[in-house]
């Protein structure tokens, strides 16, 4: 199975202000007043749910329906056991862990809620988005810090090229409340928002008839951001269309060579727009990637998506990833 390819079927977001994955391609930040994403959820069950978890299921509902796995009730239309679920999240149910914690600090465990101790496991997203939707392949939370959605992406791809699953729900999904706010201070803003992507085997795309939209390029994993870039440049040479860079303190205004720019290509930095991304930065990076190459990409047909995550920094990378997206079926 290691010759499987692996393409992106579905996309979807959870973003205020943003009602889809192709405006994440704007330059304008979305506005905060906008209403919330959330809201598109309805029926019981809601209340002892954690914002992130609310916030991935909105944008999981969302690709596995464009990938046509699920019907109008969110039941699959596959077995469950051929769909996985992988979720990249840093900070996802820290709101919950925190109010248990105050909780028993203040009157012992007695005064915990059975309601609520469940979802402190930091499975809790990855669990919800599988038993909502009958997904009964294999489950999978990342929290790995900046690289944690590329990561995630490569793990569903994993699963896929290894027989697990035939294809996987990958989310990436961040919060914005007063714990987060609480346990990284250092942050001005944050985003709050989810991203999802269906990916699964061409095989079993063209089996169903689906129609994919983004092919899964090289990955790469090193201890600097310069490094991973070059090793995927280096498997897949082709021009880079697209770039979306790694959270960087300068932005994207002057890209120097300690980001590894790609001449050439459109940069977008999407937690310049969003605000700190975290866990979820690598999963937004490769759906607003998809969009481009799905709807907006040039005239270039060989043109490919680079996604990249770390800090940016020459030498102080702890870890970086880079990944990249293919229009489908080239070569």
């Amino acid at each position: 199975m290691s010759g499987t390819r692996v393409v992106v079927t579905g996309i979807g977001t959870a973003v205020r202000g943003l009602d889809t994955p192709g405006e994440l391609l704007g330059d304008r930040r979305p506005d905060g007043a906008s209403i919330d994403p959330v809201d598109r959820l309805t029926g019981r069950g809601l209340r002892y749910k954690d914002r992130a978890t609310k916030l991935a299921m909105v944008a999981g509902r969302e690709a596995l329906a464009a990938a046509g796995l699920i019907g109008a009730d969110g039941t699959p239309t596959v077995p469950g056991e051929s769909v996985g679920t992988v979720v990249s999240t840093n900070f996802g149910n820290v709101d919950t862990v925190c109010e248990t914690v105050e909780t028993i600090a203040r009157d012992t465990y007695l005064g915990t809620s059975p309601m609520l101790l469940p979802a402190t496991s930091s499975n809790v997203v990855a669990s919800w988005l599988a038993i909502t939707h009958g997904l009964r392949g294999a489950n999978l939370t990342l929290c790995n810090g900046r690289t944690s959605g590329l990561d995630a992406v490569n793990w569903a791809r994993l699963l896929i090229c290894s027989g697990r699953v035939e294809r996987t729900l990958v989310v990436g999904v961040e919060p914005d409340n007063p714990a987060v706010r609480h346990l990284a201070p250092e942050q001005a803003a944050f985003f709050d928002g989810a991203a999802a992507l269906v990916l699964e085997s061409a095989e079993s795309a063209a089996a169903r008839g689906a129609a994919p939209l983004s092919e899964l390029g090289p990955y790469a994993r090193r201890a600097e951001h310069t490094r991973a870039v070059a090793e995927v440049r280096r498997r897949e040479p082709r021009a880079v269309g697209l770039w979306c860079v790694p959270e960087h303190p300068e932005g994207i205004r002057a890209p120097g060579a300690c980001l590894g720019a790609v001449p050439g290509s459109d940069i977008r930095d999407l937690s310049a727009l969003l605000g700190p991304s975290s866990g979820a930065l690598g999963v937004l990076q490769c759906v607003a990637g998809t969009a481009w190459l799905a709807g907006a990409a040039p005239a270039a047909a060989d043109a490919v998506v680079l996604a990249s995550a770390g800090t940016g920094d020459a030498g102080q990378d702890d870890a970086a990833a880079a990944l990249l997206l293919t229009p489908v079926g080239s070569e």
